[in-house]
């Protein structure tokens, strides 16, 4: 089996629950969707990066491991677009007692529930509809796809928490029906954060509209938190 990842690196966690905390991250190449404010751009080919074997990147995780990190996050692209690997790093990170991270959009309820055993720590990313994550005639599904992710997540009793980038273009009614959805689905008492990230550098949200949007989650889940990416601040990769 072949994995192909575009970097691996130590920084400073700047987004979600565990801001601020020390995490290797694994970043995996390839993702198909075409978010506007993606800052990952040159890691959505998916031929991007280089190629190497699970043991080979075994080792590669093992020489940029620092000691004291908190935990290690798989990142992107989209780490479902190569989940047979993905569980097979997990799974080896396992084994050294470090928490392992996924930071998906979820698209793929099937591939989550493959990867979902080797990871303790789960970020549920639901997409507005504004995002271009894909065209209207596919949002729908990919929505439910990452509601079965989020369910499945809960039920497995992992560390879950939801985030929905936002920004200037998210319009108020579409984010509520959003939300409206996922508190159909799952209690307050299921997840362990709801976040709203604002977008950075582009179509940045409004101080107005992000009190706005807070107080559309804030009946349904009162530890709702603005969180912006803290990594760009401190100029962390």
């Amino acid at each position: 089996m072949k994995v192909r990842l575009f970097e691996i690196f130590t920084s400073v966690e700047g987004e979600g629950i565990l801001y601020g905390t020390k995490t290797l991250f694994v970043r995996l190449a390839g993702c198909p969707f075409t978010c506007f404010y993606c800052d990952t751009k040159e890691s959505l080919p998916l031929d991007s990066g280089n190629e190497y074997s699970i043991e080979e990147a075994c080792k590669l995780i093992d020489s940029n491991l620092k000691n004291q990190t908190y935990k290690v996050n798989f990142t992107g692209g989209d780490p479902l677009i190569q989940h047979n690997a993905v569980a097979e790093l997990a799974k080896y990170i396992q084994t050294k007692k470090i928490p392992t991270y996924l930071e998906s959009s979820c698209f793929d309820s099937d591939r989550f529930n493959h990867v979902l055993p080797f990871f303790d720590i789960i970020k549920i990313e639901f997409k507005t509809k504004d995002s271009d994550f894909v065209d209207s005639k596919h949002y729908e599904r990919l929505i439910e796809n990452a509601m079965k992710c989020l369910k499945s997540s809960v039920a497995s009793k992992k560390t879950t928490y939801v985030k929905i980038v936002v920004s200037s273009k998210t319009k108020l009614e579409d984010f509520k029906d959003l939300v409206n959805k996922i508190f159909q689905n799952i209690s307050k008492h299921d997840v362990d954060g709801f976040i709203i990230q604002p977008t950075y550098g582009i179509a940045e949200p409004s101080l107005e509209l992000l009190l706005n949007l807070y107080d559309i989650v804030y009946p349904y889940y009162i530890d709702v938190k603005v969180v912006p990416q803290l990594h760009k601040f401190i100029g962390a990769p």
